[in-house]
């Protein structure tokens, strides 16, 4: 069991924050890098305190925003189709909603590579996409979307309304749970929203979470883990409203939130009956956090002991995707290249470089097959990529007819 160590301050209400889960020592989650910049390597204390006050789930630490969203950042949302799908259909609710507006302006908080954004281009509609990390920002200009290369805050916020109006709907899709200064960030909803707009974001569920140990989706990037209850004191503390709350598949599983100005919407019901479920469900309740940190430790002991004895077999086991979440499972369960030969992924920034703090080889899919010069398929693959499952194995159905196994370890540790 992690022993807490004491009490620190709420970002949000300043609130007593009690820690109950101790990941370590880890790196960038998304700092892949080369033999030769590892003696640099930055590493934190990975460590989750709740506040007793709001029960806002959160980071005990927080890691510099710029060096986790720097140039070349190397995460692209549109990589996964069933992102792109889901962007899609985003846009488009947004474009068909009654608070869009005869002329709507849509913001997006952290666009990434402009897929979602780039649906509302093609119909035609005013838009523009905050992204501080420089080179995912140009993939997105090439593509014909507008977007300024800046964070998101009440000054950057307030230049864009003084330019160009009211936005009618500011949206951020796994982007305001990275953000500590969440202040700052109402604050700038507040300089930009229309007085009828809306600003949604959708985030991992803490609820989720804790129901499949997802651990992996703790990480530097992930500040804060949001239920409906602690999203809804946050809105109403920086004088906004939850008005809508709707779950989603995406990711592990995720909230999206729907916030208004006070009194210009009438909350659904669905907004009380969530935080009515996560009330009953303790999800932030000291028995809930202590259950939770032991089944984290009992995922890494089963899995290490599963790589152990595949290793002593003679088995070849590798890694199928370089996530950003990866690093917490790698650098927590002590995964190296005695355990896990290498890391297959499709991002050409990742591959002949290392994962961060572990330092597997990320190569590229040409390994990951039957022509493979490690000659031919693995015995095992580790799916990192776990939320994206169903599609990984549909497509990698070859390896499971060659023999192959994968080993997932969400919500426990099997072989399948």
């Amino acid at each position: 069991m992690t022993t807490p160590v004491g009490e620190t301050t709420c970002r949000v209400c300043r609130g007593p924050l009690g820690e109950f889960l101790d990941l370590g020592r880890q790196p960038l989650s998304d700092r892949f890098l080369t033999e030769r910049e590892i003696p640099g390597e930055f590493f934190y204390r990975l460590a989750v305190g709740a506040c007793a006050s709001c029960g806002m789930v959160q980071l005990m630490e927080e890691v510099p925003r710029e060096l986790m969203f720097r140039e070349d950042y190397p995460y692209h949302s549109s990589g996964s189709s069933v992102m792109r799908e889901h962007f899609a259909r985003t846009a488009h609710g947004f474009l068909e909603s009654a608070y869009a507006g005869p002329d709507p302006f849509v913001v997006e908080i952290g666009s990434n590579d402009g897929v979602m954004l780039g649906a509302v281009r093609d119909a035609g509609v005013r838009h523009l996409g905050f992204e501080p990390s420089g080179k995912v920002a140009e993939v997105a200009r090439r593509r014909g979307v507008r977007v300024r290369t800046d964070f998101f805050e009440e000054p950057t916020a307030a230049e864009v309304r003084a330019a160009e109006g009211p936005a009618d709907v500011i949206y951020a899709a796994n982007t305001i749970c990275h953000i500590p200064y969440l202040e700052s960030i109402f604050r700038g909803v507040d300089a930009l929203l229309a007085p009828g707009g809306r600003f949604v974001f959708e985030d991992p569920y803490w609820g989720d979470i804790v129901e499949k140990t997802s651990f992996d989706q703790i990480y530097d990037e992930h500040f804060y883990f949001f239920t409906a209850s602690s999203v809804r004191a946050a809105a109403e503390r920086f004088g906004f409203e939850l008005v809508d709350v709707e779950r989603l598949s995406v990711h592990g599983g995720e909230l999206r939130y729907t916030i208004a100005r006070r009194g210009a919407a009438t909350p659904a019901a669905a907004v009380a009956e969530t935080v009515e479920r996560e009330r009953a469900r303790g999800l932030t309740a000291p028995d809930t956090l202590r259950r939770f940190a032991a089944d984290v430790e009992r995922v890494r002991d089963d899995l290490t002991a599963l790589l152990r004895r595949l290793r002593e077999e003679g088995r070849r086991v590798v890694a199928y995707g370089a996530t950003a979440k990866s690093a917490t499972v790698t650098n927590f369960c002590g995964l190296d290249a005695g355990l896990v030969e290498w890391v297959c992924d499709t991002t050409p920034q990742k591959q002949g470089l290392l994962t961060p703090g572990a330092h597997l080889p990320v190569v590229p899919p040409e390994r990951f097959s039957p022509a493979s010069s490690d000659g031919g398929y693995p015995d095992y693959a580790l799916l990192f990529a776990w939320n994206h499952a169903e599609e990984i194995m549909a497509k990698e159905q070859e390896f499971r007819d060659a023999g192959g196994r994968w080993i997932l370890y969400v919500p426990d540790v099997r072989v399948v």
